[in-house]
C-alpha cells in the first residue's frame, strides 16, 4: 500500500514538473489562445541620461504634402548615381546589415521652434560604403516618397556620424515624424531633415539645389548662418 502511494506521488510530482516545463516554454497569453503574450504599446521616453527630451508630438506639419504612409512592404531604399554599384534595400535589410547608433540631437526648424529627441538609426556613410562611392563623387542628394529633395557636400557624412533615423525616443518614427526614414542633419536647420527617404544618389554637382534651396534657403542650411540666400 505503501509503494502505491509513494508511486503516485512521484507520479503526480513529474506531472507538475512536466506541465511548469510546457507553460515556460510555451506560455499561453491572458486571453487563452496559446498565441503568447499580448503585445502592449511601446513608451516614449522623455528622458535620457538625465536630459530632458521634446515628445514625438512637439513638432510642427510642415511637410511639402502632408504626411507620407508609407506601405512597408513595398518600400525600397536604393543607393545609386556616381557610385560602383546601385543598391536597393528593403527596409528590414537596411536594419538587419548595419550597425545602430543613438543619440541626442535637437532640431532647429526655421520657423523658430526646436526639438530635441534620441534619434536611433544607421550611419549614411556606411550606406555609401556598401555602393561605393566614385572618386568623381562630392555631392549626395537624397530624395523623399513626396518629392521632397536636398543636398550636403559628401564630406559632411565621411566626416560626421550623420544618421538615417528609424526611431525616435525608443519608439518606432510615426508616419507623421517621417516613417520609415529622417536623416538626422546634425548642425543644419530642419529644412535639411528630410522625411521618408527613399534615394541616396551621388553626384558630381555641388551646385545642386533642393525644393526649399530653389526657393531662396541656403543651400549649406548650416545653423550658424541665416537659412535665407546663399
Amino acid at each position: 500500500m505503501n509503494n502505491r502511494i509513494i508511486a503516485a506521488a512521484v507520479l503526480a510530482i513529474l506531472v507538475v514538473v512536466i506541465i511548469a516545463i510546457l507553460v515556460f516554454r510555451f506560455p499561453v497569453s491572458l486571453t487563452g489562445t496559446g498565441s503568447g503574450p499580448t503585445p502592449l504599446a511601446p513608451v516614449e521616453v522623455r528622458s535620457y541620461q538625465g536630459k530632458d527630451l521634446s515628445s514625438v508630438n512637439d513638432f510642427h506639419e510642415n511637410s511639402i504634402a502632408g504626411p507620407q504612409h508609407v506601405n512597408i512592404t513595398d518600400y525600397r531604399l536604393t543607393v545609386t548615381g556616381l557610385a560602383n554599384r546601385t543598391v536597393v534595400y528593403t527596409y528590414d535589410e537596411v536594419l538587419a546589415q548595419h550597425t545602430h547608433y543613438s543619440k541626442v540631437v535637437t532640431l532647429h526648424c526655421v520657423e523658430g521652434w526646436d526639438a530635441t529627441i534620441l534619434w536611433e538609426g544607421v550611419l549614411v556613410r556606411d550606406l555609401i560604403a556598401d555602393a561605393g562611392a566614385d572618386p568623381r563623387a562630392n555631392t549626395v542628394v537624397f530624395t523623399a516618397v513626396d518629392g521632397y529633395t536636398t543636398s550636403f557636400p559628401l564630406s559632411y557624412f565621411t566626416q560626421n556620424d550623420i544618421i538615417m533615423a528609424y526611431r525616435m525616443n525608443n519608439i518606432t518614427m510615426p508616419a507623421e515624424r517621417g516613417y520609415p526614414f529622417e536623416l538626422v542633419a546634425e548642425d543644419k536647420w530642419g529644412y535639411k531633415w528630410i522625411k521618408w527617404i527613399e534615394k541616396i544618389e551621388l553626384t558630381d554637382d555641388p551646385s545642386y539645389q533642393g525644393y526649399w534651396e530653389q526657393r531662396g534657403y541656403s543651400n549649406s542650411g548650416d545653423l550658424n548662418e541665416s537659412f535665407s540666400g546663399n
